[in-house]
């Protein structure tokens, strides 16, 4: 599995999330399978985003989408604190400890 990890600061988590949720970039037509939402307990105004693809070429093409189309000049962007900080990764293992 290949993850987009996504981190940015944000003026506002409920103006963001409606931001998100409005999906202007048609994540699961992108090729997105599943994300993953977190925040820190002590910082209500950043965010930590995780999604999971297929293929690596689908999570770069998606990057590229948000970097180009959506944090510049897109429904998102009036949310963001500043540049996100990404990185794709490559899920090697996943162990299930105890019951």
């Amino acid at each position: 599995m290949i993850t987009l990890q996504i981190e940015h600061q944000v003026r506002d988590f409920d103006m963001w999330r409606r931001a998100f949720d409005s999906d202007p970039l048609n994540r699961a037509a992108s090729g997105v399978r599943s994300y993953r939402i977190s925040r820190p307990l002590d910082q209500q105004d950043y965010v930590m985003l995780e999604m999971d693809f297929e293929t690596q070429e689908a999570a770069v093409n998606f990057l590229g989408r948000l970097q180009n189309d959506t944090w510049k000049t897109g429904v998102t962007a009036p949310s963001l604190v500043g540049e996100p900080s990404t990185r794709i990764i490559e899920t090697v293992s996943i162990e299930k400890v105890g019951p």
